[in-house]
């Protein structure tokens, strides 16, 4: 209780009484013992990998977090829109089952397996999930089952129905490979481990992993050598988005060790090719994300940019800024496609040098997602897998021997037209110095 002194409208000082009010109280009380929801202390730990995206990546990048013909999970669990897979769901849940019982494994079973998990599960999520056990329970398995049975059946371990529309009207398997892979859309991999070995009918143990045929499914859509997919058949993962994130990073390169406070970005492909560094494809064999600088070249592996890796790309990095411990190869990648590319004239010349190969839309289409890909991210670029690179690159384009030479290239002799210019200047140049040493030569003679 506090006293107050207050002027009245007649400018008395009138001395007033404040109390807190008790409700008011009361509600702040809860306020402080009331859990956070919708991001839980979970979400700080390793084990927390399932989140829901930044409202700022949203605002740039529209729907590309969220599914648009299948849910995975409990984040977009029920939407309308989502409505006509989840019936083939149980569809496909029935299709296992009709196989299963013959060993045994009933649908009860099928509960039973996942039930112990439902802890360890939850704490996947970055928001408290306000499903009770049967319905997560009940959602885990028709949900995990469904992804299994479809990359079965594409994987020809089991075979498709004739009538099977998911297969028959071409235009729904490519929205999986995009919704599979967003990061609002996940189950633990654990779950579709658990289910994937319980499901296995005998005959299967010697037949492709859960890991291959995952990575199989999705490279109908990435399209890259089956000799990359070979070497990822055993990798462990948090969930098929990061399963798939994984298999394009080379963990033997790491984490750079070159750390140097005054490491600067990289400039446009526009500015280093005026300062005579050039831009060349890399290995096709190996991942995009294998970026390397020698002699002046930035040599890069080709990527192929269309809706299935754009989607992609995004809710990797989205992974990257969201997951404490994940390393940040995607966010690397995607800063140094945006130092890169400020215009359409930059993405041409990309192109040009078979370095990106669109099927996304214009050239400035593509410039505009390279640079939303790289907004509002956090990026440690002493620290980042890149770091020599961009130092070494760095150090090149200030070499000012480097920037004359390669300026005095640009400039004259960078199209046919520029060249035969300059050399109509030099021969006019030449023929005006002559002419006036001839005359100087004249005058004294005589």
């Amino acid at each position: 209780m506090e006293s107050i002194s207050v002027e009245d409208e007649e400018g008395n000082h009138v001395i007033r009484i404040w109390e807190v009010n008790e409700d008011r109280l009361n509600w702040m009380h809860q306020k402080i013992s009331d859990p956070p929801k919708l991001l839980t202390k979970a979400a700080a730990n390793s084990s927390c990998c399932i989140f829901k995206v930044p409202q700022r990546f949203i605002d740039i990048n529209g729907k590309s977090y969220q599914p648009h013909v299948v849910s995975i999970g409990p984040y977009h669990h029920g939407e309308e829109h989502l409505k006509m897979i989840e019936e083939h769901k149980w569809r496909y849940l029935g299709s296992i089952l009709s196989r299963t019982q013959n060993k045994g494994v009933d649908l009860e079973a099928l509960l039973k397996a996942i039930q112990p998990l439902e802890k360890k599960a939850r704490e996947c999520y970055s928001q408290i999930i306000h499903f009770d056990t049967d319905e997560f329970i009940e959602m885990m398995v028709v949900d995990g089952c469904f992804i299994i049975e479809l990359f079965r059946k594409v994987g020809n371990v089991v075979e498709f129905e004739v009538d099977d529309p998911i297969v028959t009207m071409a235009w729904i398997i490519p929205f999986f490979y995009r919704d599979l892979l967003r990061l609002e859309n996940q189950i633990p991999f654990f779950v579709l481990e658990c289910l994937f070995d319980i499901t296995r009918m005998p005959g299967e143990e010697s037949g492709p992993s859960l890991c291959k045929l995952a990575l199989d499914f999705f490279n109908y859509a990435l399209q890259r050598p089956d000799n990359i997919i070979a070497r990822h058949n055993d990798l462990k993962a948090k969930h098929l988005l990061d399963l798939v994130r994984s298999s394009f990073i080379d963990f033997e390169q790491g984490q750079s060790l070159h750390v140097d406070t005054s490491t600067p970005v990289i400039h446009s492909v526009s500015k280093l090719r005026r300062a005579g560094i050039e831009l060349s494809q890399g290995n096709p064999e190996k991942s995009f994300l294998m970026v390397k600088f020698k002699n002046g070249v930035i040599e890069m592996p080709p990527i192929t940019i269309d809706e299935t890796i754009t989607s992609f790309l995004l809710n990797c990095v989205a992974f990257e800024q969201c997951h404490n411990g994940s390393s940040k190869h995607f966010t690397t990648y995607a800063t140094l496609l945006d130092c890169l590319v400020n215009t359409f004239k930059d993405v041409e010349h990309l192109s040009d040098c078979n370095i990106i190969e669109n099927y996304f839309g214009t050239d400035s289409e593509v410039a505009s997602f390279i640079n939303d890909l790289g907004k509002e991210v956090a990026f440690d670029i002493e620290r980042c897998y890149l770091s020599k690179l961009f130092h070494d690159v760095d150090q090149y384009y200030k070499n000012s021997r480097h920037v004359q030479w390669a300026s005095f290239k640009y400039t004259y002799f960078n199209t046919p037209w520029s060249f035969v210019s300059a050399l109509a200047a030099l021969i006019i140049l030449l023929l005006t110095v002559s002419q006036t040493v001839y005359t100087i030569y004249g005058t004294y003679k005589n």
